[in-house]
């Protein structure tokens, strides 16, 4: 066996363990593998790493160092040969295919370098113009508006007269049947009143109404500023066919690892590091795993500090530098021919107003020295091979599921095509997601894309609307004492694995020691 093959299988030993081994370790086996047997060396740094009171998620050099001087001490013993059996895991020669494709990155749209405010009123005033302004002109697209007037003309027509208007949602009042709510535009406002005979299609429609969205009301004219609905109509997307690609390439979509919790899965992320290096599953699971070109993790690398109450108690390192240099450990296993693309998420050390530049270097470093990483903000849109992806961490879907009606976080896939409908992602302004008042908008979904990706809410869910694929990326954290207060069951450890020649997406379950 070579030495090649004896490091190979020393690093599958520490791995099966849950262990991994930094790069001064590696580098130290390396030297001693030319006299010694590497896999018994890092066996007995297993065992001993095992008795700490304090286990380390990696084993390092100088826990070697002491197993050796350990070992020293001890009567001398008839060395061990250097064992020439097959690797345990029998598994034939990995050859992925993504390995032999050039990468196909373009991003489109990244807010870092363009995210500038004061903060003052003015700033306020343009952020709500531009966001009414690109809503409006998304809505005068559909055929069914067109001929659509300013508010102040509806008032002035006659009463009874059909009038159609768009206006941002300023207030909403809801009474058994009936339902009032306001919308204004640049110049002028209007109440809206919903008859208690309306439609069931039009009434649910209604009821989903969300302050600050931007629609276009058909009414009749009543009395003073009164406009009776007859029906209203959201941005939304146009049914379409989604762009492919030409190759059978594949994206792995993650997002919450959530690295420095206690309950962060190390052991479920170490497999799935083990799959995309052909270490782990049959054939078949391989084979998928060779055409991954592409990993988006879509925020909360790491947990952060203070970011929920009693946070600390649940924290494995309190130091964010720290966690970043855990995180940059893992993320140094994901093969090199896959291209690494990350945004940040609200525990993540970027700023918590929307839209959130990327993850600065002075927190990151250690991330962004292991490899080449694509490090964007949050939102994003990119394509890879020609298929455009809207990125976004997911704060606001917190905020969809508890204000509009019929949502669940069990079911994330519900608030995102809401989203979709509203073509904004964060249309409530004012609650648990702080936005921040840009000369422009970013937070308006402009382009539609052909795969919507989201996680934060730790349910991995993915659904087709429209033509758009919508996957919620789940996470790599176990249920937090937060979550069990708010209700939320998280599915940790799924990972989304999609195919961009056919948008067919397949879910490998890392919980499972089989891949199901």
């Amino acid at each position: 066996m070579t030495v090649s093959e004896l490091l190979q299988k020393a690093v599958y030993t520490a791995l099966e363990a849950g262990y991994q081994l930094d790069k001064e370790a590696f580098n130290f086996l390396e030297k001693l593998s030319k006299t010694e047997d590497p896999t018994i060396i890092v066996e007995k740094a297993v065992k001993k790493a095992q008795t700490l009171s304090q286990k380390p998620l990696f084993i390092g050099r100088s826990l070697i160092e002491e197993l050796l001087t350990e070992e020293t001490k001890k009567p001398a013993a008839p060395a061990a040969p250097i064992s020439t059996a097959p690797l345990e895991t029998k598994k034939t020669a990995f050859h992925p295919y993504a390995k032999e494709i050039a990468p196909d990155i373009k991003v489109i749209q990244d807010p870092t370098k363009e995210a500038c405010t004061t903060g003052s009123i003015e700033d306020y005033l343009k952020y709500f113009r531009d966001r009414f302004r690109r809503l409006e002109k998304i809505l005068r697209r559909r055929i069914d508006i067109k001929g659509a007037m300013p508010i102040s003309e509806a008032l002035k027509a006659p009463r009874n007269s059909k009038v159609k208007v768009i206006g941002i949602l300023t207030e909403k009042r809801e009474s058994k049947q009936r339902i009032f709510f306001k919308i204004e535009d640049m110049n002028a406002a209007a109440t809206v009143f919903m008859p208690q005979n309306i439609k069931e299609k039009i009434r649910v429609k209604t009821q989903m109404l969300l302050l600050d969205q931007v629609v276009c009301v058909m009414a009749v004219k009543g009395r003073n500023d009164l406009l009776v609905l007859e029906d209203v109509l959201f941005p939304d997307v146009p049914l379409r066919t989604p762009r492919k690609a030409s190759i059978p390439v594949y994206a792995a979509l993650i997002s919450d690892l959530h690295v420095g919790s206690k309950l962060f899965m190390r052991e479920e992320f170490n497999r799935f590091l083990l799959w995309l290096n052909g270490k782990l599953g049959n054939a078949y699971q391989r084979e998928v795993a060779g055409k991954i070109k592409y990993v988006i993790i879509a925020g909360d690398i790491v947990d952060g500090i203070g970011v929920y109450p009693g946070q600390t108690k649940e924290l494995a390192i309190t130091d964010i530098y720290q966690q970043y240099d855990m995180a940059s450990k893992f993320i140094e296993q994901i093969p090199d021919y896959i291209e690494l693309i990350i945004i940040p998420g609200n525990h993540d050390a970027s700023r918590k107003a929307l839209p959130q530049p990327a993850i600065p270097k002075e927190y990151a470093e250690s991330i962004y020295n292991v490899r080449k990483v694509h490090s964007l903000g949050n939102p994003c849109v990119m394509s890879l091979h020609d298929v455009e992806l809207l990125v976004y961490h997911g704060r606001s879907l917190d905020d969809i599921i508890s204000t509009a009606p019929n949502q669940s976080f069990m079911n994330p896939e519900k608030a995102m095509k809401l989203l979709l409908q509203c073509r904004h992602l964060a249309p409530i302004y004012g609650q648990k997601t702080p936005i921040s008042p840009e000369n422009r908008d970013f937070m308006v979904i402009e382009r539609v894309p052909d795969i919507f990706h989201t996680g934060h809410i730790h349910v991995e869910k993915h659904e087709s609307y429209r033509g758009v694929l919508l996957v919620n990326s789940g996470a790599w954290q176990e249920q937090t004492t937060f979550q069990k207060k708010m209700g939320v069951k998280p599915t940790p450890g799924i990972v989304p694995i999609v195919d961009l020649q056919t948008s067919q997406v397949f879910s490998v379950n890392f919980k499972s020691a089989t891949l199901d």
